[in-house]
């Protein structure tokens, strides 16, 4: 699932925020530094509502560089009460509020480690830095740096900061309203879309907001359409209303996303019982409209596959589609090359023919090369018999469906003396072959054990009760939240009688893309999963124990 907030649109003026200001001994609490003085004021609304301030006797003797910066002398901390006593005291004014600094890591840090020194459990305060705000908010042609004299001075604060606790909280008020009053017509009015805020999305782009207002907070999947409703980006969130909104007010590094949202003029939103419902209906309209701004899942069809063929004289062939062939099938791979890489690793263990050309049992052509070298048991040329081959194809096949072990033994052996004769490359040219097919015939197997399942239903705890998932031969059929309370025979014979008649079609994948069957057998492997009806079982023995030995060995 995408990152979404938790809720959205808590407003400015219903928050009550504390500033805070601090003046040390130094500057690292690390490094032994220390604090001489608090000052902070509360805010909610535009209105002061409390100040606090109070010098810190900070047990070690103020550096006389500090002394000139702050005014705060030895003799003024002599009788000042110590940081036991003024930290729990500043926490309990601050409780509540967001807390606001300028440079909000030093000042915060200051108290964390105090917090931590004293044996304090830290409150969990929201922070929010005017330094970085400024920063967003202001270019170099109004304010030439964003210090905080610099903004009192721009903004005409009431108070002028001169390193004292309680005047320097005072001005960040003035700095922290000035820019509150910047955002505004800008549309940023809550915590949220100010922590986020940044002058790189343009006004324009800001404005658009409005197209995600009639979304709810639920969890489900967003569309982004255009002005001819065509589909330009289909997401997932937690909260449709929330996720979709940032597009508009957070800084967005990609640049297609802000191209995406110069475009859109309508927001779709579709409301999922669950999470995983939400990842499968994802997937599913990014496969169906293909999204110009979707960079993955576009294309399910254009995946590679290895296949062994069925006819007298079987062979290896790199597609792209599977058929109702009764053939042998295992994938997708990463790529074309990756298949191809399995397949010299096949043909150097088993010796199946290379060519392509379709060969009766009573072929009598000339042998090739291959033939010649004892790399093929060259059935061309009746140098074999039906028998002799058939068994050979059994290895292979064996190899790609069940145990690989012959594979794993006769590449390990290579490597081996690659090795030795310190001919590194190559061995590792063999070692990426071999893992290229151990990964996609684990791959295939994983597959299985959910593809060749009729019927699966599972739960899983949800807030509510139970979100429960039918799965029929990979593919989701049904999904809802069964409440507390509920009769649960019943209420699975209900979302069952209403599942998706799913049509199953064949090969490794028969009913859905692999990247939902895998998106479902993820689900299924999380902690607290149940099997309300039907079951499955996860493969003991296969490719997937070998792999761990290939995919990042070292040759030397």
């Amino acid at each position: 699932m995408q990152a979404s907030f938790d809720e959205l649109g808590r407003p400015l003026s219903d928050l009550s925020f504390c500033v805070v200001d601090l003046e040390t001994t130094g500057g690292s609490p690390a490094k032994g530094a220390r604090i001489t003085e608090f000052g902070a004021v509360k805010v909610r609304g535009g209105e002061v509502i409390g100040e606090f301030q109070s010098l810190v006797n900070p047990d070690e003797h103020i550096p006389a560089f500090i002394t000139v910066l702050t005014g705060i002398t030895d003799q003024m901390v002599i009788s000042a009460p110590r940081i036991a006593e003024v930290l729990p005291s500043f926490l309990e004014f601050a409780a509540g509020c967001v807390l606001v600094a300028h440079n909000a890591p030093f000042d915060v840090g200051f108290l964390k480690f105090a917090a931590r020194d004293l044996g304090c459990q830290w409150p969990n305060f929201e922070v929010l830095d005017t330094a970085i705000l400024a920063r967003r908010t202001l270019n170099r042609d109004e304010v030439p740096n964003c210090k905080l004299s610099t903004l009192a001075t721009k903004f005409h604060a009431t108070t002028t900061p001169n390193h004292r606790a309680l005047s320097d909280a005072r001005a960040t008020v003035n700095v922290l309203h000035a820019l509150f009053e910047r955002l505004g017509p800008l549309g940023v009015t809550t915590l949220e879309e100010v922590s986020t805020y940044t002058s790189r999305v343009s006004p324009a782009q800001r404005k658009k907001r409005w197209l995600a207002e009639h979304l709810p907070s639920l969890p489900g999947v967003y569309v982004f359409r255009d002005a001819r409703d065509e589909v330009l980006y289909v997401g997932t969130s937690r909260n449709l209303r929330a996720r979709a909104r940032t597009y508009f007010t957070k800084s967005e590094t990609r640049s297609r996303m802000g191209e995406m949202v110069q475009i859109a003029q309508r927001i779709e939103g579709l409301v999922c019982a669950t999470a995983l419902e939400a990842q499968v209906r994802e997937l599913r309209l990014i496969a169906r409209h293909r999204p110009p701004y979707n960079r993955r899942s576009r294309f399910p069809d254009k995946v590679t596959w290895l296949k062994l063929t069925r006819e007298p004289w079987p062979r290896l062939s790199v597609v792209r589609t599977i058929l109702d062939d009764d053939a042998d099938y295992i994938g997708p791979f990463r790529g074309r090359p990756a298949a191809e890489g399995a397949v010299a690793a096949l043909h150097d263990t088993f010796r199946i023919r290379q060519c392509t050309q379709r060969l009766s049992l009573r072929s009598s052509k000339s042998p090739c090369v291959l033939a010649e070298m004892g790399h093929c048991l060259s059935p061309c040329d009746g140098a074999t018999t039906a028998e002799a081959y058939s068994d050979e194809v059994s290895g292979l096949r064996a190899a790609m469906v069940g145990d690989p072990a012959a594979l794993v033994a006769n590449v390990a052996e290579k490597l081996g003396a690659l090795a030795a004769a310190e001919r590194y490359e190559d061995a590792a040219i063999w070692r990426d072959r071999l893992a290229a097919f151990l990964r996609a015939a684990a791959r295939t197997q994983r597959l299985r054990e959910l593809t060749e399942t009729d019927e699966l239903v599972a739960a899983a705890p949800h807030p509510d009760g139970w979100e429960i998932h039918v799965l029929r031969f990979g593919r989701l059929a049904a999904a809802g939240v069964m409440p507390h309370g509920a009769i649960t025979q019943v209420w699975i014979d209900a979302l069952v009688a209403t599942a998706e008649s799913v049509e199953v079609g064949y090969g490794p994948v028969p009913a859905a893309t692999a990247e939902e069957t895998e998106c479902l057998l993820r689900w299924l492997d999380q902690d607290g999963i149940r099997v309300a009806r039907g079951s499955w079982q996860c493969a003991s023995e296969g490719s997937a124990r070998h792999l761990p030995n290939f995919e990042a060995a070292g040759l030397g």
